[in-house]
C-alpha cells in the first residue's frame, strides 16, 4: 500500500497516468484525462474576465494541498461511526479519502438492478453505459481550470445507476469525508437515471479540524447527473466542512432529457472557500431544472457559486433561487446565466440571487445574465444585496428579543420562501446545521434531541400550496 504524497502544485502528467494505470482504466478514458490535464496546466484560476476581479479562487494554495499517490484506506473516526450506526438500515455509502469505508444497499434495490458502487468497479462492469453517456455529453475542459483538474486527475468516485421503470422510495445517502491524515481528494461522481424512474440522493461533505496553516485540506468534485426521459432526480448537498483550513471546489453537470426533471437543493455552510459551478443542460423537449441554494457564511469564509440554465430543447423550464446570509467578514459571490439556444422555443426561465448582510464587514456580489438566441420565450432575473434592517431589529427588540435573537428571526423570514420548496426532513437538516453554526457547534448531522425537536416542528408545518417561482420579477 503506497502512501507517498504529492502536492497539487507538483501535479504532472505522470501522476495522471499512474492514476489511470492503478485503476486499470480503458484507453478512451486515459485519453480524456490527458486532454484535460493539458488544459488544466494552461488555464487561469478564473477563465472569465468579467468574474476575475470578484473571484477568491486565489485562496487555494496548491503547495499546501497534498494528494495520495497510491491507494490508502482509513477506519471511520468516531463521529463517522455515529453516522454509520444511524444509517445502517438505509441505502448508504461512506467514502473516506479515496476509498469506500462502508456501503449498504437493500435487497429490494439489488433485485431491481440498482447499482451503488465505487467508480473504479463500475468502469469494469458498466463501461459501455458510462462511455455512452460521456460520449453523448462531452465535457469541455477549457471552460474551467478546476473542471479540467477533476477530469484529468480524479482519484476516486461513486457510481449510481437506476434502471428503467424503477422508483426508489427512500433517499440514497452519500457521506464523503476527507482523510484523517490531512490528504485531499479529487472525485468524479456519476449518477445515471434511466427513463421512467425516480430517485433522491442526499450528500453530506465533511473534513477534519486538526491541521494548522501548513495543510489546506481540499475536496475537488465533479458530479455528473444523466436524467433519462420522463424521470426525476433530486440531489441534496449539505456541505459541512471545516471552515478554518478546508477548501471545496465542485463542478456539477445535469443533462436532462425529454420530460425529465432535476432538482438541486444545496446548503453550503462549511469550508474556508467554497466554489460551486452548476450547469443544467435541458436537452429534451419539456425538460426542467430547479436549483435552490442556502448559503450561510461566518468569520472570513468565502462562497463563490455559479448556476447556469441552458435551454437546448423546446418547452423547457428552469428555476434558480439562491439566498446568502453573510455574517462577520464573510463574502459571497453569486453568478448565474440563462442561456436559451436557437432550438429553445417556448422556454421559460427564472434566476434570482439575493443576499442579506448581518455585519458591516460582510460582503456579497450578485451577477445574473441573459443570453437568448430565439423568440417566443420568457426569461427574467432578479438580484438584491442589502444590509440587515436596523428598524426591524429595533422593532423585535422592543418586543423582548435580544439583538442576536432579532437577527435570527429576520434571517429565518428571509430564508422562509426557500424552505417551502424543501420537504420537512430537508428543512430540518438545513435548520439544524444553521442552528449549530450560529451557536458555534460542530457542523455534523446527527439525531440528537435538538434534531428530533426540529424534525417534529417541520413535519407539523404547512405544506406548500404555492409555487414560489411562478412570479417573475424585474431586475433591480
Amino acid at each position: 500500500m503506497t502512501t507517498n504524497l504529492i502536492s497539487l502544485s507538483s501535479l504532472d502528467d505522470k501522476y495522471v497516468k499512474e492514476k489511470s494505470n492503478l485503476n486499470s482504466e480503458p484507453a478512451w478514458l486515459m485519453e480524456i484525462r490527458n486532454n484535460a490535464f493539458s488544459k488544466y496546466s494552461s488555464l487561469p484560476h478564473e477563465v472569465s474576465p468579467l468574474y476575475k476581479k470578484y473571484s477568491d479562487a486565489n485562496l487555494l494554495y496548491p503547495d499546501r494541498v497534498y494528494l495520495p499517490q497510491g491507494v490508502k484506506t482509513y477506519l471511520p473516526e468516531d463521529y463517522l461511526n455515529d453516522r454509520i450506526r444511524e444509517l445502517e438500515k438505509e441505502t448508504s455509502i461512506l467514502k473516506i479519502g479515496s476509498s469506500i469505508a462502508h456501503s449498504n444497499v437493500s435487497d429490494k434495490l439489488l433485485k431491481q438492478g440498482v447499482v451503488i458502487s465505487d467508480l473504479k468497479s463500475a468502469l469494469k462492469e458498466y463501461e459501455n453505459i458510462i462511455k455512452d453517456k460521456m460520449n453523448s455529453n462531452p465535457l469541455n475542459a477549457s471552460e474551467d481550470k478546476f473542471l479540467a483538474l477533476e477530469l484529468s486527475s480524479f482519484d476516486s468516485g461513486i457510481f449510481i445507476y437506476i434502471p428503467r421503470n424503477v422508483i426508489v422510495d427512500d433517499s440514497i445517502r452519500i457521506i464523503e469525508a476527507l482523510g484523517p491524515d490531512g490528504t485531499s481528494s479529487i472525485a468524479r461522481n456519476i449518477v445515471i437515471i434511466d427513463s421512467n424512474s425516480k430517485a433522491s440522493i442526499v450528500q453530506e461533505l465533511y473534513s477534519n479540524d486538526r491541521f494548522g496553516d501548513k495543510i489546506q485540506q481540499s475536496l475537488f468534485e465533479l458530479l455528473e447527473c444523466y436524467v433519462g426521459s420522463n424521470s426525476e432526480l433530486e440531489v441534496v448537498t449539505l456541505q459541512a466542512m471545516n471552515e478554518k483550513n478546508a477548501v471545496n471546489f465542485s463542478n456539477r453537470k445535469g443533462f436532462i432529457e425529454k420530460d425529465a426533471k432535476i432538482s438541486w437543493y444545496m446548503g453550503l455552510f462549511g469550508a474556508q472557500l467554497s466554489r460551486y459551478k452548476l450547469d443544467n443542460i435541458m436537452k429534451g423537449e419539456g425538460a426542467s431544472a430547479e436549483d435552490v441554494e442556502i448559503i450561510f457564511g461566518t468569520n472570513d469564509q468565502s462562497f463563490d457559486v455559479t448556476s447556469n440554465l441552458i435551454h437546448d430543447g423546446p418547452n423547457t423550464r428552469g428555476r434558480v433561487l439562491s439566498k446568502s446570509v453573510m455574517k462577520d467578514t464573510s463574502k459571497s459571490l453569486f453568478k448565474g446565466m440563462i442561456k436559451i439556444n436557437k432550438n429553445g422555443k417556448s422556454a421559460e426561465s427564472f434566476l434570482a440571487g439575493h443576499a442579506i448582510l448581518l455585519d458591516k464587514g460582510a460582503k456579497s456580489d450578485t451577477i445574473p445574465g441573459l443570453e437568448i438566441e430565439t423568440n417566443e420565450v420568457r426569461a427574467t432575473h432578479s438580484a438584491s444585496v442589502a444590509q440587515i434592517d436596523e428598524n426591524q431589529i429595533f422593532y423585535l427588540m422592543c418586543r423582548g428579543l435580544s439583538n442576536e435573537e432579532a437577527k435570527r428571526e429576520i434571517v429565518s423570514g428571509f430564508l422562509e420562501p426557500l424552505s417551502r420548496k424543501m420537504g420537512p426532513t430537508i428543512r430540518a437538516w438545513v435548520n439544524y446545521l444553521m442552528e449549530n453554526k450560529w451557536l458555534g457547534k460542530p457542523l455534523l448531522l446527527k439525531t440528537d434531541e435538538a434534531m428530533e425537536h426540529i424534525l417534529e416542528v417541520e413535519k407539523s408545518r404547512y405544506r406548500e400550496t404555492e409555487d414560489i417561482f411562478e412570479k417573475h420579477y424585474k431586475y433591480r
